[in-house]
């Protein structure tokens, strides 16, 4: 999938989607995207319950050229579409997750988008370094994009680098991204409060709220991802 006879990849199967433009899809309702791209949550009475997923959504994998990322536990079944792009979700996203939703309605597989949520790791440092080489060599993850790295497997979070100008040469900044569907945002952050933690910036919201910790450890919960055209 992905390229014509030439080797070059065709229109169709190079386009891809903005958020906006996956929630419109027909038969998504289920799904919401987060910092790692499209997301489902099917819950489950058991293990095996959860697994009976797994076969059509591989059919639906190889019938639409999606790949996706499937985490299964006894409680629930994750369904991911990561992005292999970072410019955005591949065209047939919306047809494969149509097809899963339907696959898991039938087997009494209930969605529930509130799970639904990724975790980034933001390394702010001075404008005159460049740290990412340090972190891909420690934690063995990959270059994304310009300024990003990635778990190659995508188990663990994704880190982004970017520059504070004028900060201390010597003083790394770090705080958690916490992606999370735009219907759960101001719950989660009105929860984060309520438990000790303070409104440090809500000028950008509601694409993202900056949270302290008691602390100051810094948490930003970002729903932006989930909206953006």
């Amino acid at each position: 999938m992905g390229e014509s006879t030439n080797g070059e990849a065709t229109s169709d199967e190079a386009r891809l989607l903005s958020a906006a433009e996956f929630h419109r899809a027909a038969g998504v309702s289920d799904w919401r995207v987060t910092g790692s791209g499209p997301q489902a949550v099917f819950t489950a009475a058991s293990l095996g319950q959860a697994a009976a997923l797994v076969e059509p959504i591989v059919a639906a994998a190889e019938r639409t050229g999606v790949l996706p990322d499937i985490d299964l536990r006894p409680e629930v079944i994750v369904v991911r579409i990561p992005y292999r792009n970072p410019e955005g979700i591949p065209a047939a996203a919306g047809e494969f997750a149509a097809a899963v939703s339907r696959a898991a309605a039938e087997r009494s597989l209930p969605a529930d988008p509130s799970l639904a949520q990724s975790i980034g790791i933001y390394v702010a440092q001075h404008s005159q370094v460049d740290a990412r080489p340090f972190f891909l060599a420690a934690l063995g993850y990959e270059a994304f994009g310009d300024t990003d790295a990635v778990d190659p497997l995508r188990c663990g979070p994704q880190l982004a680098f970017n520059p504070i100008a004028g900060d201390s040469p010597a003083r790394g900044r770090t705080h958690f991204d916490v992606f999370v569907p735009a219907d759960q945002a101001q719950a989660r952050v009105d929860a984060a409060v309520a438990a000790g933690g303070r409104l440090a910036d809500d000028s950008h919201a509601p694409a993202w709220w900056s949270l302290a910790s008691p602390d100051n450890h810094g948490v930003d919960i970002a729903s932006w991802t989930d909206t953006y055209e």
